[in-house]
């Protein structure tokens, strides 16, 4: 399917509901820098994929233009899956310059991002880091409602240092004709390393008229069914947890409907990791064998937790992709089925385990 089929300018009315399904909750992959590129938005589709990608985000300053790398997600995206384009920055002028160029290619819509808590972009005022100034996200939030035709949604934190910002923020996002805001449920400072507050999340779906997404802590169908029973949620937006289990949006899709997805097992892991290997090697303009290894064990990061310890020391230390190859076929070539969540004390899925237990409380 051809993406230009989303590329429409479509009225204020059009609201980020229009690209996802009516009869049950939608499903969006995060945006993650060095991540969700062009060959990872490919190998999601091939694993049922979600329903909309985001774009890692286009940096934007004084004289900046869309990277294009990070453009070909989009003009070369034959997934079918539509794509909102994200932007990061705090020049007014220039954040609108640029969300009037990203319009002009098959894009779903634009997306802003108040979120990032990496410290190098909340120096600069940018990402999470803008949190600190709500006069200054509703002056940007207001001048890109003014200036993109078409759909234009936002991506936050619960706040910057406590959630008790979020009101405030709640107050901003109702004064503009947004068309889908996705909250990650932590604070900047918590940045990924505290479970996340699912209330600011229920408290935007009953204050604002247009879907909200919840982010953050969704590691499995269990996870993510429990975040919307407690939040209201119009959706999930997924990113580290699919990382790890790209089955995870076919998993939430046959939990919707009452049915049991089968669970992957060792093998299944070991052809995830090969694909996700062999895509993205391609996408280099140069190859280097040595620093793709690297690049792959960052992923491992995420994917190596629960499978087993022996597994998450040894992928550590290779240097070569026989090594690589090596270690990951040691440990997944084999037919047990694979772990359903990471480990509850994992260094990069905090917290996940208080979206089940305490889902039995109501939301008010």
């Amino acid at each position: 399917m051809c993406p230009c089929k989303f590329w429409r300018k479509p009225s204020r009315l059009r609201v980020v509901r229009d690209l996802l399904p009516t009869q049950r909750p939608g499903l969006l992959l995060a945006p993650m820098q060095d991540v969700t590129d062009l060959p990872f938005m490919r190998l999601m589709a091939r694993y049922g994929g979600p329903d909309l990608f985001v774009t890692e985000y286009f940096r934007v300053t004084r004289d900046s233009k869309p990277e294009p790398q990070i453009l070909r997600s989009i003009t070369e995206n034959e997934t079918g899956i539509p794509v909102m384009a994200q932007i990061i920055g705090q020049d007014v002028e220039a954040m609108v310059r640029t969300a009037r160029a990203l319009e002009r290619h098959p894009v779903a819509g634009i997306d802003l991002n108040l979120g990032c808590p990496a410290p190098i972009v909340c120096r600069k005022d940018a990402g999470g880091g803008l949190l600190r100034h709500p006069e200054r996200v509703d002056a940007l939030v207001g001048a890109l409602r003014q200036a993109v035709d078409g759909r234009f949604t936002v991506k936050c934190r619960a706040g910057f240092d406590s959630p008790d910002e979020f009101p405030r923020l709640l107050e901003i996002f109702q004064k503009h004709a947004l068309d889908g805001l996705t909250i990650h449920a932590r604070t900047v400072r918590e940045g990924y390393k505290t479970a996340v507050h699912p209330e600011c999340v229920a408290a935007a779906v009953r204050a604002l008229p247009f879907p909200v997404i919840a982010n953050g802590n969704v590691v499995n169908a269990r996870t993510g069914l429990a975040y919307l029973r407690r939040t209201g949620a119009a959706g999930l937006m997924i990113g580290r947890g699919a990382i790890r289990h790209p089955w995870i949006f076919d998993e939430l899709r046959a939990s919707f409907s009452g049915a049991e997805a089968p669970g992957p097992r060792g093998r299944d892991l070991l052809g995830y990791i090969r694909e996700l290997y062999e895509i993205t090697a391609a996408f280099h303009p140069v190859f280097h064998e040595l620093r793709h290894v690297q690049k792959m064990k960052r992923y491992l990061g995420y994917i190596a937790g629960g499978v087993d310890r022996e597994f998450e020391h040894h992928i550590r230390r290779v240097v070569t992709p026989a090594e690589f190859d090596a270690v990951c076929r040691r440990f997944l070539d084999h037919d047990e089925p694979l772990p359903c969540e990471p480990p509850h004390d994992s260094p990069v899925f905090c917290g996940f385990r208080d979206l089940t237990v305490t889902e039995a409380e109501p939301v008010s």
